[in-house]
């Protein structure tokens, strides 16, 4: 479990990140106001692709140290999607994350008045009608769904401009211009602007975003029955040192063990120069290596020749801190408390070398950027 004094850290990354998130609302919606007034579609237009890059580069700076939820309704699914498996927030953290992230927005919108000099006063902008119910319905179950499907699928590093996105997308597409977050609801309350939206009108925002997160919650289990395995990377992989063990270590999974597999655990073995344990196996592992993906690794400078297939088994996986499937779907078994990334990429088997080789790339793209994340400094290149 996290200690107290990185909590304290991601308490803070979230406030700061839905203060600024809130901030970039209104102040774009308060500057669209000024630079074309009586032009309500140039406004919008202003507001949703400020509100769209702004929330990519917060999610860039500071998904690493809290998930950049920035948003209750985020916390609130990340925790009950992975209360029994063991990841994700715990409830305490997930009641904690959505006080900093109300609090924050609140902040945002002050801080937004004060530096284009308007009054902070409450919103007289009525969003009441049942249409802009429905709209933050829908805006809010395709954030949640989008959010834990790249999370599930192992890319969370196309979070930041998917969601960012996303949201500057559905500004056009839903009638609520979608708020689809209840601190960025509250905050908006604090300004009587072009963004803000009315005391009165609060109430119905947050209960249709909270509808449209029940929403999204059943959508992503249907298209992801496993998803919960991947509520610790949301919205992006943030996995701090304190949950492993002092080398981390990592165990690739695929059905044979011959080709995929083997050549992540090459590349981890070469590149981590010993800051990495790392294993390989498989469910229903192969004879011998594939051949083509020796010598693809080869060419490369990596041997691998003396690699045999091997089982998988319940030791590897509770020995292992983070566990990388690659194509083996539901016959990878999920084992709570573990980190889970699936890494979706072509067989190797019965292809030549041609069609091998950028097999191999990508896997040393991937395993040079989860490197990175475990041992806090680039890989070493060769």
């Amino acid at each position: 479990m996290p200690e107290t004094g990185t909590l304290g850290r991601r308490l803070l990354a979230e406030l700061v990140g839905t203060g600024m998130l809130v901030t970039v609302v209104v102040g774009s919606g308060i500057a669209a106001q000024n630079l074309s007034p009586g032009d309500v579609g140039l406004q919008l237009l202003e507001n949703s692709i400020a509100t769209a890059f702004g929330l990519a580069v917060l999610i860039l700076m500071l998904g690493p140290v809290s998930g950049a939820h920035f948003n209750p309704v985020v916390s609130a699914a990340d925790w009950w999607l992975g209360r029994r498996a063991g990841t994700g927030l715990t409830g305490r953290e997930a009641g904690a994350y959505s006080a900093a992230q109300t609090v924050g927005g609140v902040v945002g919108a002050v801080l937004a008045n004060v530096m284009f000099d308007v009054p902070t006063r409450l919103s007289t902008r009525d969003r009441s009608d049942w249409h802009l119910w429905v709209g933050e319905v829908v805006a809010t179950a395709g954030l949640v769904a989008l959010i834990f499907a790249l999370a599930r699928a192992g890319r969370g590093a196309w979070a930041a401009p998917a969601v960012g996105a996303y949201i500057g997308a559905a500004y056009w597409f839903t009638s609520s211009t979608s708020f689809a977050n209840p601190a960025v609801t509250v905050g908006r309350v604090f300004s009587d602007t072009f963004a803000g939206i009315e005391p009165s009108s609060a109430p119905g925002f947050v209960a249709a975003q909270l509808v449209g997160g029940l929403l999204g919650v059943v959508l992503v289990r249907a298209l992801y029955p496993d998803v919960a395995m991947a509520a610790g990377d949301v919205v992006v992989p943030h996995y701090g040192r304190q949950n492993m063990s002092e080398t981390p270590s990592v165990l690739f999974v695929c059905v044979h063990n011959a080709g995929r597999s083997q050549m992540a655990m090459g590349f981890m073995s070469h590149l981590g120069a010993g800051r990495v344990e790392v294993r390989s196996a498989g469910t229903a592992p192969a004879e011998q290596v594939n051949p083509v993906a020796v010598e693809a690794m080869r060419e490369v400078g990596i041997d691998i020749t003396a690699e045999r297939p091997k089982v998988l088994t319940d030791e590897a996986v509770r020995a292992s801190d983070v566990v990388i499937t690659m194509g083996c779907g539901d016959e990878c078994p999920f084992y709570p408390g573990k980190r889970y990334l699936d890494w979706q990429l072509d067989d190797p088997a019965g292809q030549g070398i041609e069609a091998v080789r950028p097999i191999r790339d990508q896997i040393r793209t991937r395993v040079e950027g989860l490197l990175t994340e475990l041992v806090g400094q680039d890989a070493p290149a060769t």
